[in-house]
């Protein structure tokens, strides 16, 4: 197997979840043991200014081998996976010279169909990586460090290709949108960065949500029910309440492009309290405003109903579309672009992510970060896998990106 399949099932080995509530960064303790492990490899790799910081940020450095004023690009991937499906213990099966058929996941009923997912049909004859059907595999994003570990490697091993500064870090926390919490931009020193956070090969993004999470809080009050009338309050029948008042069709579900959404991860509660998260997106600033504004006001219509202080609605953004903060540094993709053509993709889909990045909020701290691929599909979910074949490209895709910035004017 080459390399990057090597680290790829290494990184997987750890359990790396993120979880939401904790309001501590890292949100989990468990994110430390990749984060060592990667920092040992870094240090072993040549990398030099490595660290690791008491919030599991890993930075590194590979230096400049000449004398040039380019801009010092970086490369970021994170560490943590979702929360949504479990991740541990991870048991990947590798599927060689893919025949465009089912692939049945581990022991489970689960089979991975190209009845569900026709894409398959492009990775006939390739190899492919998924989990066994009780957890997620972890390519989002385990393969994009393995893939800039990979780059990291070839550049340092091959002191005789002239080349700029190069940086690389790796984040915990992304999944919940802390990936960047405690970042030190400028302690990293990158002018420029990718995060490698995308999907199939071919691709890359400048575009993301504008994002929001949204806590809907209900105060009831239980009576028994045999002598409950004009008495109780169901909080879980004005939550239902609550959600039949959003826009019906405005689900993930019924949504693509840059369509946006109200998104009700979970509810929970009985009769005498009752919460809904939710999370809500949109491309379009203007627009997700007015997904925020009709959220409060859901609940002043509430509170009128079924009396002051029944319903609390707290919304607090996330992340804003990075596309505002890119625009003026396109050359981020033409850079990319020309790299992918190299490869022999002639003109990468460009698409809006229906998601965030580290670099949505990078991006609005000074550090331009588009994203690009890792070659992996269906995440958050027992069906995601990867492309060794797509991965290995995407190896040589960071390589010729990270060694152009040597003939890039710094600005």
């Amino acid at each position: 197997m080459s390399k990057v399949v090597d680290y790829f099932l290494k990184n997987v080995e750890y359990d790396t979840q993120s979880q939401p509530e904790t309001k501590i960064n890292p949100s989990t303790d468990k994110q430390f043991e990749l984060a060592k492990y990667l920092k040992n490899q870094l240090e072993e790799l040549g990398l030099q200014d490595v660290s690791m910081s008491d919030r599991c940020y890993v930075y590194g450095t590979i230096p400049a081998n000449v004398d040039v004023d380019c801009p010092v690009v970086g490369f970021l991937a994170h560490m943590d996976t979702s929360s949504d499906y479990p991740d541990d213990p991870t048991r990947p099966q590798i599927i060689k010279n893919y025949d465009g058929g089912d692939i049945k996941l581990g022991d489970t009923e689960y089979v991975l169909s190209p009845e569900m997912f026709p894409f398959m049909k492009n990775y006939i004859g390739q190899d492919l990586i998924t989990a066994d059907g009780h957890t997620l595999l972890g390519a989002d994003d385990k393969a994009g460090i393995a893939e800039i570990i990979c780059m990291a490697e070839y550049i340092i091993n091959h002191p005789e290709i002239p080349h700029g500064t190069i940086k690389v870090a790796f984040t915990p926390d992304e999944e919940i949108g802390h990936g960047v919490d405690n970042f030190d931009v400028e302690g990293w020193g990158a002018d420029v960065a990718y995060t490698v956070d995308g999907g199939a090969w071919g691709s890359m993004e400048y575009e993301t949500f504008n994002a929001a999470s949204l806590k809907v809080i209900i105060h009831g009050q239980n009576i028994h029910p045999g002598s409950a009338k004009g008495k109780m309050v169901n909080s879980i029948l004005i939550g239902m309440e609550y959600e039949s008042m959003l826009p019906s069709f405005d689900k993930p579900q019924n949504t693509e492009g840059y369509e946006g959404f109200f998104h009700l991860n979970n509810m929970s509660g009985n009769v005498e309290h009752t919460v809904l998260n939710y999370i809500v997106r949109d491309h379009d600033m203007d627009i997700f405003n007015e997904r925020k504004a009709l959220a409060v006001k859901v609940g002043e219509f509430l509170n009128a109903k079924y009396g002051e202080g029944t319903v609390e609605v707290i919304v607090n953004d996330s992340y804003y579309n990075m596309a505002e903060k890119i625009r003026p540094h396109m050359y981020l993709l033409d850079v990319a672009a020309e790299a992918f053509k190299e490869l022999g993709i002639d003109a990468p889909v460009i698409s809006p992510v229906r998601g965030g990045t580290d670099g949505s909020r990078l991006s609005y701290q000074g550090l331009p970060c588009p994203n690009l691929c890792t070659g992996g599909h269906n995440y958050h979910g027992k069906y995601e896998f990867v492309c060794i074949q797509s991965m290995e490209k995407i190896v040589e895709l960071l390589i010729k990106i990270a060694l152009k910035f040597k003939d890039v004017k710094k600005n």
